[in-house]
């Protein structure tokens, strides 16, 4: 066997290391300290939360400022917080760093009990857990860093199955144990979370759940324009609170009956191409729930909507019992009169952006590493960490417009390898505290 030269010399070097005085791997989390305290996230935390004793040797400063630095440092559960990060992090000026068993344990004073719910047909025991605490402090934060407006907001509203273990966590239609949380989201930000049980599907008491978000918005000046979710809000209950509480819906239809004869009734099917396959798509009026309504003489409660449906031919040829035809359909309902049918098909598919954001949650802020094993308390933790991802929403655009080499589609993961993974260290010199940076800091001028 043959040895490189190159490698026989680097086998026989001896590497040496000397001391010297702690540097901090993160020094980039400087800037976004810095950068909270500017906007006020410090008083508006200090003002929504419960006050603490005074004894309490953190703030609730200390502990939220060090919980979200675990995300903002490539961390992924509570425990990196003294394992990782605490010495690399504790030299800096702004906040003092409390162990992770104290960060939870100020959680748990944040939880409210759980609720038990039952439909009004069937004896399924229902948890949800409800924090308009954790969602009024979002809402305020919001207010502070984003473009929220209060009027002419589109609302996405989606539930997302998290998997997970835990001791309360109940069995999902997927077959594994977890929660279901509805989550609100407006543009890219978080606006409302509440937690429910994984027996609980989407469709389950969504009715209440939109209606308390609806409720907690408007008493924040938030008025939602537009409001897009998926079938799981296509029922006759959860669309009456819908329409009471926003201008225009857009919602997927689900297929049955009376859907199908409705789709009978069009006559004409404009033909269009959609990722090179040719589909047709037609519209026409349609009352819904017609036959619930009178079962349950809620007839004033229906009106005539707008159905769009766009088919596609079936790969098999099967044909439809209803339709007769061998395709496959799939319907929005709405009360928008204004938009071409097309124009309506897209401006709904962009929901699909509360798709994206459950992947950047669960992968990125920590949603798939849930640290309790109660749900009341895993709500807090859900919505503290929905609070980081809207605060790196800020930071990203924000900060990309001076430092060169950011974007604002940057995940969090390339921003940490960019920005925040800078060595530097804290030092006094006439009475002062600055910061020394041991780097180039691209900066636009």
């Amino acid at each position: 066997m043959v040895f490189s030269p190159k490698l026989v010399m680097l086998t026989n070097t001896a590497m040496k290391i000397l001391k010297s005085l702690p540097i901090s791997p993160f020094g980039g989390l400087n800037f976004l300290l810095e950068e909270f305290d500017k906007l006020g996230l410090d008083k508006i935390i200090q003002q929504e939360l419960p006050e603490l004793s005074k004894q309490s040797k953190y703030t609730w400063k200390d502990i939220l400022y060090s919980f979200w630095s675990i995300y903002f440092c490539g961390g992924d559960c509570i425990e990196d917080l003294s394992i990782h990060l605490k010495e690399a992090i504790n030299t800096n000026p702004y906040i003092h760093v409390p162990s992770p068993d104290r960060v939870l344990e100020r959680m748990k004073e944040l939880s409210f009990p759980m609720q038990v719910c039952h439909t009004i047909r069937g004896d399924k025991r229902h948890e949800f857990s409800i924090n308009e605490l954790m969602n009024t402090l979002n809402i305020n934060l919001l207010k502070k860093i984003s473009n929220i407006q209060n009027k002419k907001n589109i609302l996405d509203y989606d539930n997302t199955i998290i998997y997970t273990e835990k001791a309360d966590a109940t069995m999902t239609y997927k077959r594994k144990t977890g929660y279901q949380p509805g989550v609100g989201i407006i543009g890219k930000n978080i606006v409302y979370l509440e937690n429910r049980n994984g027996n609980s599907d989407a469709q389950t008491l969504q009715q209440d759940t939109l209606k308390r978000m609806f409720d907690l918005l408007k008493s924040h000046g938030i008025d939602i324009d537009v409001f897009r979710a998926d079938s799981a809000s296509y029922q006759l209950s959860t669309l009456s609170v819908i329409t009471r509480n926003v201008n225009r819906f857009f919602i997927r239809g689900r297929m049955n009956q009376s859907l199908h004869e409705a789709i009978n009734q069009i006559d004409k099917w404009d033909e269009t191409i959609i990722d090179n396959k040719v589909v047709y798509r037609g519209e026409t009026n349609f009352i819904p729930f017609e036959k619930i309504a009178k079962r349950t003489r809620q007839q004033h409660l229906l009106e005539s909507y707008r159905l769009i449906v766009t088919k596609e031919k079936r790969v098999d040829g099967q044909t439809n019992i209803f339709t007769g035809e061998a395709f496959n359909y799939s319907a929005i309902i709405t009360n928008d009169y204004e938009m071409t049918a097309d124009q309506a098909v897209i401006f709904y598919n962009q929901r699909g952006t509360a798709e994206i954001e459950f992947d950047i949650m669960k992968n990125d802020f920590g949603w798939n590493n849930m640290p309790f094993s109660r749900i009341q308390y895993n709500t807090v933790f859900l919505i503290l960490t929905a609070i980081c991802r809207n605060i790196y929403n800020y930071i990203i655009c924000s900060f990309s417009k001076v430092y060169k080499y950011l974007s604002p589609s940057f995940r969090i993961k390339k921003f940490i390898f960019r920005f925040v993974c800078i060595p530097a260290k804290w030092m006094k010199t006439s009475r002062m505290w600055k910061l020394r940076v041991y780097g180039n800091l691209y900066f636009k001028t």
